[in-house]
């Protein structure tokens, strides 16, 4: 298992992460949801800590424990004051490599309740349902919450066999960031962290494919009509990421932005509007979300159409460029003051085999970002015939006409 850390001498507490290489994207059909499941089920118990155990024991020393499930990671992490760090790391040790995988069933409800209420918030699944028209059948445009009946039918013995083979020394990563002494965070992992075993989980490598641009849609009785348009992006060690920042803040990151100032602040469209990107190992995704009334839906998209159009032909002048860049630093350098931003930042990175660049060196990447960087990006990734289209509302027939202005979207 790999250890890493940063000291950071003015704080006195600790955040502790356990990143583990699985997610949604390395499971198959039969396997969708066990990532998540196993998440859940490691707050269940331990051989030596009950599920409420684990619970008070937190709480009574006033520190915070979370998981998360992602499309290629799980990540187990705590924040505490810098004296409780042992008790943590053992407690977090054992939920890692023993969970007690107990009171399945109950948990199965737990998140059968969960897909529910994201079936039921169509400005979440909307996201899913862009990367479903992105990435077609492949794993990444699946949802990372999984299936229900994989969910609830998947028996114990596969959901141990499914960790087992994930949850080894070789596919994960501790980092801590904060009041933390490195050596001793290494003695701690070699009295508690078992022996690697003869063989290691390795993720399936293999290039994400970009499916043909398409138009996904699903009906239901909503208010608004919650629309995602998207493409392809950026694998998470390509360089250019630093530029498509840089765009993905002056397009639509920021109250000033381009598409939040003319869709929301001078026509009053929409209440929500922003660009987002994510990273991959070898691929990625960008995207534009909007939600909006069926009576501002044509005109909204209408706006979105001519300012994805306006800004190839005269694409961003150098001080909206400047100003992009200072807001981003800004953004980063403030992030940065987190102890679990940066033990994230240290975990992902190492786990992914993505350089740990210094503040200093991000800062510089992003002063670099060019006009010409920005526009080649904006010609590769933002063309209207590389787009497709998302959207959930009360009427299918509407939405493939608000769609209309951007004509290149098969």
């Amino acid at each position: 298992m790999r250890i890493v850390t940063e000291a950071m001498p003015s704080v006195r507490s600790v955040a502790l992460g356990a990143w583990i290489g699985t997610g949604s994207r390395y499971e198959s059909d039969s396997e969708a949801g066990l990532s998540h499941l196993i998440e859940h089920l490691l707050f269940k118990g331990t051989p030596s800590y009950s599920s409420e155990e684990i619970d008070q024991l937190f709480d009574a020393i006033g520190a915070e424990i979370n998981a998360g499930t992602g499309k290629e990671t799980t990540s187990l992490y705590s924040r505490v004051i810098d004296e409780h760090v042992d008790l943590a790391f053992d407690v977090m040790s054992e939920m890692v490599w023993s969970p007690a995988l107990a009171d399945i069933d109950s948990e199965r409800q737990v998140i059968l309740e969960e897909i529910a209420m994201y079936e039921d918030d169509p400005q979440d699944k909307v996201f899913d349902l862009l990367g479903e028209s992105v990435f077609g059948s492949d794993p990444l445009g699946r949802a990372i919450i999984g299936r229900a009946e994989v969910v609830a039918e998947t028996p114990r013995e596969a959901i141990a066999g499914f960790h087992a083979a994930r949850y080894v020394p070789e596919n994960v990563v501790l980092a801590a960031a904060g009041s933390v002494d490195h050596d001793r965070l290494v003695a701690l992992a070699e009295a508690r962290v078992p022996a690697a075993g003869a063989s290691a989980y390795a993720p399936p490598g293999r290039a994400a494919p970009v499916a043909a641009p398409r138009i996904c849609f699903i009906e239901k009785d909503t208010e608004q009509f919650h629309v995602c348009l998207g493409g392809g992006g950026l694998a998470r060690d390509d360089e250019r990421r630093f530029a498509l920042r840089v765009l993905d803040t002056l397009l639509g990151g920021t109250s000033s932005s381009r598409l939040f100032q003319e869709v929301r602040e001078k026509r009053g469209l929409a209440y929500s509007v922003s660009t987002f990107l994510a990273h991959y190992a070898d691929a990625g995704q960008v995207g534009v979300y909007l939600g909006t009334r069926a009576e501002n839906l044509g005109a909204a998209l209408e706006v979105l159409a001519a300012e994805l159009a306006r800004v190839r032909v005269e694409p961003p002048g150098e001080e909206e460029i400047a100003r992009a860049r200072d807001n981003l630093k800004g953004r980063l350098v403030l992030s940065l003051e987190s102890t679990g931003a940066r033990m994230s930042r240290l975990g992902a990175s190492l786990l992914a085999g993505v350089p740990l660049y210094t503040l200093d060196e991000q800062v510089a990447r992003i002063d670099a970002v060019s006009r010409d960087d920005v526009a080649a990006l904006l010609d590769e990734l933002w063309a209207p015939e590389r787009l497709s289209a998302a959207g959930i509302g009360p009427d299918e027939s509407a939405f493939r006409a608000a769609v209309a202005p951007l004509a290149a979207v098969a």
